[in-house]
């Protein structure tokens, strides 16, 4: 067969070892030779053929005790990887943009930089009165509500030294003035499931909650928040925006492949 015929009509066993997988998929657990060789609609004795390739190849693997059927190391790896490059932030678009529909907020993206949160993306609701978020504006790591969210979930070699510098500096809010302070204080961020700045003391006016975002590999890659007006803004945990924000933000967290387990 020439090349152009070839690459026209592709390789047929390729896609027959692919049909197996996608049964596997399917499936949804470990399976039997039988119910595979069913599933993809062909006899065992050719599934099998086909399982011990896919088996080398490191996409599939067998339990030795059950005779069971799984997907191996290597096709987990492919997963992981195209989670990884998913476009967090076209992803953490959309889910802002349906949170400000739900609740008609200003709703923004943060992202983490070199000293502390960095907005990378916001929405304006439609009321007459909102607070106008600035793209590139950087956060504080312990007096803005993002800034919370990623000191309590980041790992300590990240954030310790800046925080360790910001208790040196000005401008922190009388109950932060030691570590023990902040320690307990995200703590409590950690145990809520969000953090919240209310008359937040370098940007008077302003409350603001923020969320957790996390990854694959089940660590905190962006916050979501929702900030508006002192005095027009509902902060109550019970209230109409706290929920939504933190659902929203867990359902994002599942999209980029988060499973719980931290």
């Amino acid at each position: 067969m020439s090349d152009e015929m070839e690459g026209k009509h592709g390789v047929q066993s390729l896609e027959i070892g692919m049909s197996i997988l996608r049964a596997m998929v399917k499936g949804q657990r470990s399976m039997m030779l039988k119910d595979i060789a069913a599933a993809a609609d062909m006899p065992a004795s050719k599934a099998h053929r086909y399982l011990v390739s896919l088996i080398r190849a490191g996409l599939v693997g067998q339990d030795p005790l059950t005779s069971r059927y799984d997907l191996g190391p290597f096709a987990l790896n492919i997963g992981l990887v195209a989670i990884d490059r998913l476009d967090r932030v076209r992803l953490g678009l959309a889910a802002i943009a349906e949170l400000r529909d739900k609740i008609n907020e200003t709703t923004a993206l943060a992202v983490w930089g070199d000293t502390g949160p960095v907005i990378v993306r916001w929405e304006r609701p439609r009321r007459p009165i909102t607070v106008n978020v600035v793209t590139g504006t950087a956060l504080d790591p312990l007096t803005s509500a993002s800034g919370r969210v990623f000191s309590a979930w980041l790992p300590k070699e990240t954030v310790g030294r800046l925080i360790e510098r910001r208790l040196k500096g000005p401008d922190l809010p009388p109950e932060l003035q030691t570590r023990a302070e902040v320690e307990a204080m995200l703590a409590q961020v950690r145990a809520d499931g969000y953090a919240s700045v209310s008359g937040y003391h370098l940007v008077p006016g302003v409350e603001a909650l923020a969320a957790p975002v996390f990854n694959f590999k089940n660590e905190i890659t962006i916050a979501m928040l929702v900030v508006g007006v002192k005095g027009m803004f509902d902060m109550d945990p019970a209230g109409p925006v706290v929920g939504p924000l933190k659902e929203a933000a867990a359902e994002l967290s599942v999209r980029l492949g988060y499973t719980g387990d931290r």
